[in-house]
């Protein structure tokens, strides 16, 4: 079967999917104004199925592969929900002290996607930890609208103190060099954002699409920042001219880089909002910009 890109859809039909996956508009609501799109054979429920994540088709790295060593710890977080839960891959057989990436999932909490995500930054010679935000609502439960719901009721004061929490832990094992770099996506792109102006002593963040931190806290930004964006994401670049704008009046060092043509979620290889080329692309300035940062 073809795999199909977002090119498949119409424009609206991907807008709506947005509202959908950000809480914005119910399932319900999406399939009513869907409905007006399906032509032939499709329905709107054949169109929102075709949207959703494949996790197993776009798995690149086997959570068995035997270049990483992975397991799932706790960690107390005594501001927070005071307990959570991460993902922990390391390459196999590392030596010496390596650099450690945090990595932060989009508002479904840890699904496998990110999961892989973080082998994938393991493999690239970094220690990965990916926490999950749902760990005290009983953790990612398998099912993404599910996810989504759960989501909703988090406490964000307590989970973003989760965050602070996974990176000092990152930041404290002993095979770490002591330099942390963080990369999230979507919400984890703005928890991202977040933490750069929380932490002095962050080493480098990479968010992707994420939402702004407000302009009197960008001051406060000591990380060099890798900014990745969508071209066709009028909900999060509406935010853009004004951090740019606080990001150059601090002096903060940041490069941007706006993906044209593409949507939102294009690095998620697990839906047809996925984009090949311009993934690659920012996944490589990605990694080049942690080994610049973090390995120094």
């Amino acid at each position: 079967m073809t795999r199909k890109t977002a090119n498949d859809f119409h424009p609206e039909v991907l807008k709506l999917f947005d509202q959908y996956v950000h809480g914005q508009l119910s399932r319900r609501g999406f399939l009513d104004r869907a409905a007006r799109f399906a032509v032939g054979a499709a329905t709107a429920s054949s169109l929102l199925a075709a949207l959703s994540p494949r996790f197993a088709e776009a798995q690149q790295i086997s959570p068995g592969d035997k270049r990483i060593e992975a397991q799932f710890v706790e960690v107390p977080s005594p501001q927070g929900y005071g307990k959570l839960r991460g993902y922990l891959v390391k390459p196999a057989g590392a030596k010496g002290k390596l650099p450690g990436v945090l990595v932060v999932h989009e508002n479904r909490g840890l699904n496998p996607h990110i999961e892989d995500i973080a082998r994938r930054v393991a493999l690239d010679n970094f220690i990965a930890f990916a926490p999950d935000a749902l760990f005290p609502l009983g953790g990612y439960p398998g099912d993404e609208e599910k996810a989504r719901e759960l989501f909703a009721t988090l406490d964000q004061n307590k989970t973003r103190q989760d965050f602070i929490a996974a990176y000092h832990y990152l930041k404290g094992l002993p095979d770490v060099s002591g330099k942390v770099g963080v990369t999230g996506f979507c919400y984890g792109g703005g928890i991202s954002n977040f933490l750069a102006t929380q932490l002095p002593d962050l080493a480098a963040a990479v968010p992707f699409y994420g939402a702004q931190p407000p302009v009197e806290d960008v001051p406060k930004i000591k990380a060099p920042l890798l900014l990745q964006y969508a071209g066709q994401d009028e909900r999060i670049n509406a935010g853009w001219p004004a951090y740019e704008a606080a990001l150059k009046k601090s002096s903060v060092r940041y490069e941007a880089h706006i993906y044209p043509n593409v949507q939102h979620g294009f690095n998620n290889d697990t839906t047809p909002r996925y984009d090949e080329a311009a993934a690659k692309l920012a996944w490589g300035r990605t990694i080049a910009f942690f080994n610049s940062h973090l390995r120094t």
